[in-house]
Formats: C-alpha cells, sequence, structure tokens
C-alpha cells in the first residue's frame, strides 16, 4: 500500500513538471522573432524554428500527460475556438498570403494545446507559479545581455532603452514580462503564498528592468492592475489593506519629491505633439479605419498577418483583430474580456480572484497601445492564466476517514511556497 501511494505521489510530480514545461514551450512560442539586434547575430528564420518547435513540442508534451482528452469546460478556450473562424474564413482568400494560413494553424495549435492543458485548471496557483518562474528566466536572459554588452542592450535606435542582447526582444515585450511577473509576485506575498525573500527576488531586478525599458502602457498597467486587484482584497486582508496604504504615502511622496524626474521618464524625451499622438500611433490607426473594405473583410476580416497596415505595426489590440479578423472577431475578443471579467467579479474575493483581475485588467489596459488579443500571444497566455483561477475546482470522489493525528502541541505555521 506504501508502495501505491510513493508510486502516484512520482507519477503526479512528473505530471506536474510535464504541465509545467508545456507551458514554458508556450511562452517561448510567442516570444517573437522580430526585434534588437542581438550580441550574436540569429537568423530570423533559426528563431522562427525555435520558437513554432516550441509550440509543436508544447502540444505533443500536453497531449502525452493527457492521452485521454479529458478537458475542464472553458468559456475562454471555447471563445478562442470560435475566433479561429473568422481567422480562417478570412485568411482563405489569400489576401495576406500564405502566411495567414500559417498562422491559422498555429492559433489552432496554440488553442489545441491549451485545451489539454485545461484539464489541470482548478482554481489553484500552480499557472501563476509556472508565468513567474518562465518570465523570469525570460528576463534573466536580458540581465544577463545588459551585462555582457550594454551597448547592444541599450541601443541608440530605440532611444537607450533596454532591449533583450541575446533573445531578439523589444522594450515593450520586456517590459510586459516584468510588470505582468511583479504584479502577480506582490500578490503571492500579500496572500502569504511565499516568502518575503522569493518575492524580492522577483520584484526587485523585474522593478529594475522595467524601469530601463521606459514602458509606459507595461508600467501603468501594473499600477491600476495592482490597485483593482489589491482593492478587491482590502475587505478581507489585512496585509493588502497595510500594503494599499503605505503605496498611497509613497506614491504621494515620489509626486512631490520626484515630480520632474518621473515626468522625465514617463515622457521619454518627447515632443508634447509626439506624445499626444501616442508616438505616431494615431496616424496608422486614422488610416486603418479610413481603408475601403468589402463586405467580407468588414465581417472577417483582411485574414492573419504581421499586426500591421501599410508597413506600420497597428499597436492596438482592437484595430489589429479588426483589421484581420473583422468585427466578427472584435466581438468574441470582446466577450473574453466580458466574460472573465463578469466571472472575476461574481466570484467571492480570494487570491485567485485577485489575481485574475490583476492580469485581466492589465491585458485589457496594454490593448489599447499593444496588438496581440487576435492571435497567439503573451496576453492569450495572460487571460488562459486568469481563466486557469477562475476555474471551479475540480470534482473529486469521497475522502477516506479522516486520521487523527497526535497531540505534539501547537502545530508550526505552514511555510510559505518559494516562487
Amino acid at each position: 500500500m506504501a508502495t501505491d501511494h510513493v508510486d502516484h505521489t512520482d507519477h503526479t510530480s512528473h505530471t506536474s513538471k510535464a504541465v509545467g514545461a508545456a507551458w514554458g514551450l508556450l511562452i517561448l512560442n510567442t516570444l517573437g522573432s522580430a526585434g534588437a539586434k542581438t550580441i550574436v547575430p540569429l537568423p530570423r528564420s533559426l528563431i522562427q524554428m525555435v520558437t513554432m518547435g516550441a509550440l509543436v513540442a508544447a502540444f505533443a508534451l500536453a497531449l502525452a500527460v493527457n492521452l485521454r482528452l479529458r478537458i475542464r469546460p472553458s468559456a475562454f478556450v471555447f471563445l478562442l475556438t470560435l475566433l479561429l473562424v473568422p481567422s480562417v474564413l478570412a485568411s482563405a482568400n489569400l489576401e495576406s498570403g500564405f502566411g495567414a494560413l500559417f498562422r491559422c494553424a498555429r492559433l489552432a495549435l496554440f488553442v489545441g494545446t491549451l485545451w489539454l492543458l485545461s484539464r489541470w485548471w482548478d482554481g489553484g496557483l500552480t499557472f501563476v507559479r509556472h508565468h513567474i518562474r518562465v518570465y523570469f528566466v525570460v528576463l534573466g536572459s536580458v540581465a544577463a545581455g545588459a551585462a555582457v554588452s550594454p551597448g547592444a542592450a541599450m541601443p541608440e535606435l530605440y532611444g537607450g532603452r533596454l532591449v533583450g542582447a541575446l533573445w531578439p526582444l523589444t522594450p515593450p515585450q520586456i517590459g510586459q514580462y516584468a510588470a505582468v511577473i511583479t504584479g502577480l509576485a506582490v500578490l503571492l506575498l500579500l496572500g502569504r503564498r511565499t516568502s518575503g525573500g522569493s518575492a524580492a527576488l522577483v520584484i526587485v531586478p523585474a522593478l529594475v528592468l522595467l524601469a530601463l525599458t521606459h514602458t509606459r502602457t507595461a508600467t501603468l498597467g501594473l499600477l491600476i492592475g495592482l490597485t483593482l486587484a489589491i482593492g478587491s482584497l482590502i475587505l478581507t486582508s489585512a496585509a493588502a489593506r497595510r500594503f494599499f496604504a503605505w503605496a498611497v504615502l509613497c506614491t504621494a511622496v515620489a509626486a512631490v519629491g520626484f515630480g520632474s524626474a518621473l515626468q522625465a521618464w514617463f515622457l521619454r524625451g518627447q515632443s508634447q505633439e509626439h506624445f499626444t499622438s501616442l508616438t505616431g500611433r494615431a496616424k496608422v490607426w486614422d488610416a486603418l479605419l479610413a481603408a475601403p473594405r468589402t463586405t467580407s473583410e468588414y465581417l472577417f476580416g483582411a485574414g492573419l498577418g504581421d499586426k500591421s497596415f501599410g508597413g506600420l505595426p497597428i499597436d492596438n489590440s482592437w484595430l489589429a483583430v479588426y483589421h484581420e479578423q473583422g468585427v466578427t472577431g472584435v466581438a468574441l475578443v470582446a466577450a473574453i474580456i466580458i466574460v472573465l471579467g463578469g466571472v472575476a467579479l461574481l466570484r467571492p474575493p480570494s487570491l485567485s480572484r485577485a489575481c485574475a483581475i490583476f492580469l485581466i485588467s492589465y491585458c485589457a489596459i496594454a490593448s489599447y497601445t499593444e496588438a496581440g488579443l487576435g492571435d497567439a500571444s503573451p496576453y492569450l497566455l495572460h487571460l488562459a492564466v486568469a481563466a486557469s483561477l477562475l476555474a471551479a475546482p475540480a470534482t473529486r470522489g469521497p475522502l477516506p476517514a479522516p486520521v487523527l493525528p497526535r497531540q505534539r502541541g501547537p502545530r508550526r505555521a505552514r511555510r510559505a511556497e518559494v516562487i
């Protein structure tokens, strides 16, 4: 009997590691292939081979640990599956070339992997920890690149902002990863699910990297997302109330003492006109909205592309979806945000709910100046973590009769788990 218990424990441990590895491979797939010049030049074809290979490996690994194809009902993944319909219908016209069909296949494999992994979505913090650990490794490569070659990591081409010198990552990408793991680590600390030292090991370097990227969207997403998430815990958590009070005090002091420095960091040396036009994004948006469209393009878009219009990046999730998947795609993406947000608001206060609120609000805020909600991207992975946090706990069979422990005095408090 004891041997059976050990075998079951080992199997569970191996499965958990395999699920974590599959999640890491999904993240690797969404890192992208376009960015700054690296110290060692990496051909784009090689990077694309690695990222696509990671997606295939993630699907194979998820299938290997879920051969019986057991899935959890998920409105989030169901809506993503429906999003494939306008994507395929528009891409089949080949208006965006054969690359559109390739991107559809990638999105289908991505969604299929999420279906397979949904079996382990039980409202727990497992995928939050996977998320933090993998992105911490990604940010570690950014820090290593900056240490090896500061000039390559902060090139003049990007205005001295931090980029990936070992893997081609742009400042907005690095800022996004840093902001997300910082927010999640803060919430785990407030919920006493990790130690202060473990949280500091993640938060401090992530904030330094975020500051070096000068990414305004990520910074605002972090601040607003944390405010909403901690606000959801205020009535039930004394730690959340203390943290909120200290945060307000520190913000007031920083605004008074370092107002000019913060303003200079926020403006990044741009003129007022350049800033109000959102670094030139507004011109691209106006041109996209003014472009003539057929009825088919209006309903289903022009097919999955590289999120650009007229050779310039769209940098807005809603307009990118409108351009590539039409108003049908916009409606489905809006439904994803509304459903996840509505479920989060209906849940009773808890740490899982707070983490979900942070991720949903962050993605909603970033969608205004970043694209990615309509295709395989880090933003969909953030929302997938939120969906896992909002999932109902898995039903289990009847529990065996409890064995009363021997009285050995007061029990010690459970140690906080390392992130």
